[in-house]
């Protein structure tokens, strides 16, 4: 038995690497496709000697062994919050240790939900970028396909984000053996161009990337910025670690992707130093003549596949933010019974789809568009970095000169590359900083104001002392049955209760005030969930308590929880509140975010449909608000 269950579990496992190579590093695993092509740019003024060749060659190897080989799948992945990963669940690791009200612990908060912005430009450029490079390998065949490049990329585009309601496993299952193909065929073509021309090897020494720095100087510094574009599946690696844990992800990199994406790499560097001249398109003329056209079918796929990565990484972030209270209820389907991590966003997906084909349009060469690529990744990057430093220090117990040891030499690279893309912002950079400014304002809001709404209740909220007074008079009405009361305080008395007894005249036999908690941590245990309190007169306050990656199913845990109330569905009845805000001039936020917030309120999901209770059992009460 026991061997029959190490099979399995090492079949799941061997299937969970295969499809993380289909979800997770289908960005990183096609930048051999518009990388080192982007180095030579004209635009850099960085000719393509073989000094030039060589130093480029060994920037691209050190930035994926520090970046990506030790930060992200050495560190990063080790500051997990209960498996699941990304800046946001970075940042809930460290903010509960700062004061409630810090300014420590508001610096944090800002840092980590702008570093989570910024990826939603990421997720809209990467598709694009993708795509667009791989239907460009096209006009090497002909140039016949020069017309149809654009619009083939947009239908292109169109599959991609409508298979996206099949879900992370159902899509990695038909992309993963896809990629391994990928991975194999890229490093076949990198060896064959090896075997021409070894003396590329000799990038392998980090001498040839500082000697490249000192010939070229500022020159140098530029063509950072198209390096970088070798590693920017990193942050988006990070955030899928929730979709299929990270010893999957971990195998499929170190066994296959990292040697795959070295040789072919190098490869390129082997044909550049034999022909010169071949900076146009190195990844496909690598190929025979007769095989361009099949591999620019497969780049094809494999582009579709690479925009995965960003894509489900953007749902993880966006299920998170909801979650933790940065963004409004949002309609989230679930799509495996198995991995909780693996969802499906619609909303998002199609406001990524429209932008990855306005920025097709917009820009109609990859070239350009690699212009408005790395910035907001190289921010998010840093921003990590800094969040990691405060995990290692208190959750870790490093001490300072150990932290100051990961963390300085990682920071330089990370500003590093920061500097050589910041300087595009002109070129189409700011599109991702618009976006990311965008989200931030919109997390930001949504989150002050939650908070001011429930100031504005608090005013007027009744003490249970009174509301149980009034109950032992027995001059109010008690009906058989069960309220539950939606309540977002752990005192006092709901206003959807008081407006119940006002219009009604009557309280149930067995009220129940519910205020449903989201930690700071991805899952809780059953044992965690929730707690009870008896207030009297028939009257109990329970605690539930959810993490912010579970499913906040009310029902499922009433009928699961043992204490003084049972909960029988034909006489639970749920009461919640909906309230109408106004925005006002008092105090509290700017008028134009108390707007932005009441249309975001108005917009969102309803609590009923978040929380899955009987669309037949709910009674919503309302009230004007004002702001």
């Amino acid at each position: 038995m026991d061997s029959s269950n190490q099979q399995h579990s090492r079949g799941y496992l061997f299937t969970l690497s295969l499809a993380a190579l289909g979800v997770v590093y289908g960005d990183i695993g096609t930048s051999p496709l518009y990388a080192l092509r982007e180095c030579f740019n004209p635009h850099h003024g960085v000719p393509a000697t073989r000094e030039n060749v060589i130093g480029i060659l060994s920037l691209i190897l050190w930035s994926l062994t520090i970046v990506i080989s030790f930060k992200y799948l050495v560190f990063v992945m080790r500051a997990d919050n209960r498996g699941e990963g990304g800046i946001l669940a970075l940042m809930s690791l460290v903010r509960a240790r700062s004061g409630p009200r810090s300014v420590r612990r508001a610096t944090l908060i800002a840092f980590g939900i702008f570093g989570a912005a910024l990826l939603y430009g990421d997720g809209m450029i990467t598709p694009a970028i993708s795509v667009l490079s791989a239907m460009e390998g096209l006009e090497i065949a002909t140039p016949l396909f020069t017309p149809y490049i654009v619009p083939l990329t947009i239908a292109v585009l169109i599959v991609l984000f409508v298979v996206q309601r099949a879900g992370t496993a159902k899509v990695g299952a038909m992309f993963g053996p896809v990629m391994l193909v990928w991975f194999a065929l890229i490093a076949i073509l990198g060896v064959a161009q090896i075997i021409r021309e070894p003396h590329v090897l000799v990038a392998v020494d980090p001498t040839n990337a500082i000697s490249f720095f000192i010939r070229n100087r500022l020159h140098g510094f530029l063509v950072l910025g198209a390096v970088f574009l070798a590693v920017t599946g990193g942050e988006a690696l990070y955030a899928d670690m929730g979709h299929f844990g990270a010893k999957p992800i971990r195998i499929a990199w170190f066994v296959l992707v990292f040697p795959s994406l070295l040789l072919n790499y190098f490869g390129q560097g082997a044909l550049l130093l034999a022909a010169p001249h071949s900076t146009e398109h190195p990844f496909f003329e690598m190929a025979p003549a007769w095989a361009r056209v099949p591999l620019v079918v497969l780049a094809t796929v494999a582009t579709v596949i690479a925009s995965q990565a960003v894509i489900s990484g953007a749902f993880s972030l966006t299920r998170q933010a909801v979650q933790l209270g940065y963004a409004p209820r949002i309609q989230i389907r679930h799509t495996s019974a198995r991995e909780i991590g693996q969802i499906y966003i619609p909303s998002i997906n199609w406001l990524l789809m429209f932008s990855a084909i306005g920025l097709v349009v917009a820009f109609r060469e990859s070239s350009a568009l690699a212009a408005a690529y790395g910035v907001a990744v190289t921010a998010t990057m840093g921003i990590t970095t800094l969040l990691l430093a405060v995990v290692e220090r208190e959750r870790w117990g490093w001490s300072m000169g150990a932290m100051l040891g990961l963390t300085i030499p990682i920071l330089f690279i990370d500003l590093a590359f920061f500097g050589a893309n910041i300087i595009k912002v002109t070129e189409g950079g700011w599109f991702p900083l618009a976006v990311g400014l965008a989200v931030f304002t919109v997390m930001t809001t949504w989150r002050s104001g939650r908070e001011l709404l429930a100031q504005r209740l608090s005013e007027t909220v009744l003490s249970v002392e009174d509301f149980l007074a009034d109950l032992s008079r027995g001059q109010i009405p008690r009906v058989a049955g069960t309220a539950v009361f939606m309540s977002r305080y752990q005192s006092g008395v709901p206003t959807q209760l008081l407006h119940n007894l006002k219009h009604n005249k009557v309280v149930h036999q067995r009220v129940v005030l519910l205020t449903v908690l989201i930690e700071e941590t991805a899952h809780l245990a059953d044992g965690e969930r929730y707690s009870w309190e008896d207030l009297g007169q028939g009257v109990h306050r329970l605690m539930i308590r959810f993490g912010y990656m579970d499913d906040p199913n009310i029902p499922d845990v009433l009928a699961a929880v043992e204490g003084p109330v049972t909960f029988q569905p034909m006489t639970t009845s749920y009461f919640l509140g909906r309230e109408t805000l106004i925005p006002t001039r008092r105090p509290g936020m700017a008028l134009w975010r108390e707007k932005l917030f009441a249309w975001m309120t108005r917009n969102s999901s309803s609590a009923s449909q978040f929380f899955c209770l009987p669309a037949n059992q709910v009674i919503e009460l309302g009230a004007q608000i004002e702001l």
